[in-house]
């Protein structure tokens, strides 16, 4: 997952009229991780109607999408999701409200260009400023998987997930303030090479894998099924991280010339370390961020505490977008055709209702494409460009 594939094109062109070579002209790689500008919403109100998507493919397919928005409306039911707004310019209320009467809309039983068509009359629609304040956002994929694991280690199971320690320090909303030292004052968390070598954590072992490279991946994912030896599956869910900031070691890789560019995804890495065992730990370790786990009831959850649900929920930088709410995603996305991966344009609603390590400004956006081998395949090939909106009912308008 949130794997960087980058093209730099090189353009030469003949000039006949004085017989020479025009300059090389380079283009630059987006910065999809750019921040926004001091005072800058994350959100950008469409007032030209010409520039509203059309929503007639996505509302012939609303599997799933009313269970998800009520999983929503649950969150934003409690009192404590309150302290998280007004964000990009929305308040509580209209997230709410919004949500509300989506979810009549397709009580309608409207479809197709019917639904379009009311959806534009009821809905504003705002847009992410994306990474060049032109809409720009890098779509990328994440999914659960399913691992082989234990909660008591053996021969077999050596690798293991760990809980949340006690001297890990969080802030009110839940941000890493560092670990609490023995004198009472706060320092930046031990990172994933020294929690790793100085076996930091012993004793905090939550759940023992059988692979060094599928414990990486959980912590990557920020969840897992665990397969238990007597066949029966658990949940562990995401508890907090050590702070430190999100490195992909696939782009290491391909630095290094371990790997192509062309060949960078999950199930690459997956052979690799299956066969160079020996280096799991010197490219995992160039990641300084670790992350702790705890066990759940039911499936995985987000970064609300509810179930994400497959294509349905994505996960986006929860400082400046609003959470749980209604959001429009165009792109392609990969699909499994023949059981060849192959990208196809795709145009869908989902909720904003997760986060992730790497997931940072309003250039990026990570859909969640379910769990086990499959998901991860098309998790691994998610790495396309897009524009992400978002629907709030237009003032005025009821829900009823």
């Amino acid at each position: 997952m949130k794997i960087k594939v980058f093209l730099y094109l090189l353009l030469s062109v003949l000039t006949i009229a004085v017989g020479c070579r025009a300059p090389e002209r380079v283009v630059t790689k987006p910065s999809y991780d750019r921040p926004l500008l001091p005072g800058q919403y994350a959100l950008r109100k469409i007032t030209n109607p010409a520039e509203i998507p059309d929503f007639t493919s996505a509302c012939l397919d609303l599997e799933g999408l009313k269970p998800t928005i009520e999983r929503s409306l649950n969150y934003l039911s409690k009192p404590s999701s309150k302290q998280f707004f007004p964000v990009s310019g929305i308040t509580h209320n209209q997230a709410t409200e919004s949500l509300k009467a989506f979810s009549d809309l397709l009580d309608s039983g409207l479809t197709g260009h019917n639904l379009d068509v009311a959806i534009k009359d009821k809905f504003d629609v705002y847009m992410s400023v994306g990474c060049d304040d032109q809409g720009t956002v890098l779509f990328t994929g994440y999914y659960t998987p399913i691992l082989e694991g234990s909660f008591e280690p053996s021969e077999r199971f050596r690798y293991a997930l760990y809980k949340q320690p006690d001297d890990l320090v969080k802030g009110v909303n839940g941000e890493i303030l560092g670990q609490r030292c023995a004198d009472g004052q706060l320092r930046q968390y031990p990172s994933r090479t020294v929690i790793e070598n100085a076996m930091l954590l012993k004793g905090k072992e939550l759940v023992w894998l059988s692979d060094p490279f599928e414990a990486y991946i959980a912590h990557v994912q920020g969840s897992a099924k665990i397969r238990l030896p007597n066949g029966e599956l658990t949940t562990v869910g995401y508890s907090a991280n050590n702070g430190h900031e999100y490195r992909n070691i696939g782009g290491i890789m391909i630095k290094e010339g371990v790997i192509s560019s062309s060949q960078l995804n999950l199930t690459t890495l997956i052979n690799y370390y299956k066969t160079h065992p020996d280096q799991v730990a010197k490219y995992t370790q160039m990641n300084p961020r670790f992350v702790f786990f705890r066990k759940e009831d039911g499936e995985p959850r987000g970064s609300l505490n509810e179930p994400v649900t497959q294509m349905r929920t994505i996960a986006t930088d929860k400082s400046i977008f609003p959470r749980g709410c209604l959001a429009f995603i165009s792109t392609a996305l990969p699909r499994v055709e023949d059981n060849v991966v192959v990208p196809q344009s795709y145009r869908g609603f989902a909720l904003d209702q997760d986060t992730g390590g790497a997931i940072c400004a309003p250039g990026r956006c990570d859909v969640y494409m379910g769990q086990g081998d499959t998901a991860g395949r098309l998790a691994g090939r998610t790495y396309q460009e897009g524009k992400l909106y978002y629907l709030f009912l237009k003032s005025g308008s009821s829900n009823s």
